[in-house]
């Protein structure tokens, strides 16, 4: 396994965890603070957007029909089953990561974007891609948290992660071999 698809499967375990903390700190939130309209949509919007996207590419990953038009949609879930939404797709991509060989990895995929225009990544840039968009919105949904009295964002940096996550979770200590 090289190394960066032992960073990937570490990227998505990262992304797990963020994410779970992001949950964690929603729900000492004031009642309703979440559900605010604020720039992109709020808090729960911008997590649920993140779903629907997860959601997209697992499409593409598996040349399946995705069923959406847009990345975002008119209902919100409430709290809980966002969560529980999210932390069940969290888990197939680890599984994904985890299933990957590095050929597969280079993989080229052909797909369409929501917008119908073509598209081709490889699987890797995919997984990377999806890291990278919760990490994007994360940022934005804790910019709103910082508004809220009296309340933070949780502190969901990669240092962090690798600091504080159980060994198990972070791969360290399993080494990659170079190609």
């Amino acid at each position: 396994m090289t190394t960066l698809l032992h960073n990937l499967r570490m990227l998505t375990r990262y992304n797990h965890w963020a994410d779970e903390k992001m949950f964690d700190s929603l729900v000492k939130l004031p009642e309703g603070a979440s559900m605010e309209k604020k720039g992109f949509g709020g808090m729960l919007h911008t997590l649920n957007h993140n779903l629907i996207v997860d959601r997209i590419w697992k499409g593409h990953l598996e040349n399946k029909p995705h069923g959406y038009t847009a990345r975002v949609t008119k209902e919100v879930p409430a709290l809980p089953e966002l969560r529980a939404a999210q932390a069940e797709i969290n888990a197939w991509y680890m599984g994904y990561a985890d299933a990957m060989s590095d050929a597969s990895y280079d993989e080229m995929v052909e797909f369409k974007y929501v917008d119908g225009g073509p598209g081709s990544l490889t699987r890797g840039e995919m997984m990377l891609h999806i890291v990278n968009h919760h990490t994007y919105h994360r940022g934005f949904v804790g910019e709103l948290m910082f508004q809220v009295p009296g309340h933070r964002a949780p502190t969901i940096d990669l240092p962090i992660f690798l600091r504080d996550a159980p060994p198990e979770m972070t791969l360290r200590g399993k080494a990659a071999v170079a190609a």
